[in-house]
């Protein structure tokens, strides 16, 4: 999934232009998964990790991002709380676009909006990679999702919601 994160030079250079530049020598926590999303971040130098915990607190997914990577796109797209914890390893530069600054970026530049579709349709693939590997490392059955359509989601708009059946 380490590709996933890595976005267009064209996206990457508007959103440097709107970035406050945070160098972390000693490391840093970025955002923590369940938090608000206050903006993105890339990584100007150096790398990061991304953990994913379940609700008992264990780790179930680590990733690392380096150069060049933009965190935390699809919460500041969907409004929504991160769906991970971020950190920068000592040494990393990191520049960070509050929510604001994004958006401004797409309303005045919506050729940009292509770019983003990108990155984010990258790390839907990913995901989906990294779901069939712990399913596998897990031995478990698949899962069958079923699809059904809803009036409203948490951000009001029309959406869909993913229910989870498992075969018996």
């Amino acid at each position: 999934m380490g590709t996933s994160f890595i976005t267009d030079r064209t996206l990457l250079l508007a959103l440097e232009k709107r970035s406050i530049w945070v160098p972390c020598p000693e490391g840093q926590m970025l955002f923590r998964q369940g938090n608000a999303a206050l903006g993105l971040y890339i990584f100007n130098r150096g790398r990061g990790s991304l953990v994913l915990k379940a609700d008992n607190g264990r780790e179930v997914l680590h990733l690392t991002a380096g150069t060049g990577s933009i965190l935390g796109l699809p919460e500041v797209v969907g409004k929504h709380t991160y769906s991970l914890s971020a950190m920068a390893y000592p040494g990393s530069t990191v520049g960070f676009v509050p929510c604001k600054n994004f958006e401004e970026l797409i309303l005045t530049e919506p050729t940009l909006f292509p770019k983003v579709l990108e990155v984010l349709a990258a790390e839907v693939r990913s995901a989906r990679i990294a779901l069939i590997e712990m399913m596998r490392t897990l031995g478990s059955r698949p899962a069958r999702l079923s699809v059904r359509r809803t009036e409203q989601t948490h951000c009001g708009r029309n959406g869909f919601q993913f229910p989870l059946r498992r075969n018996i």
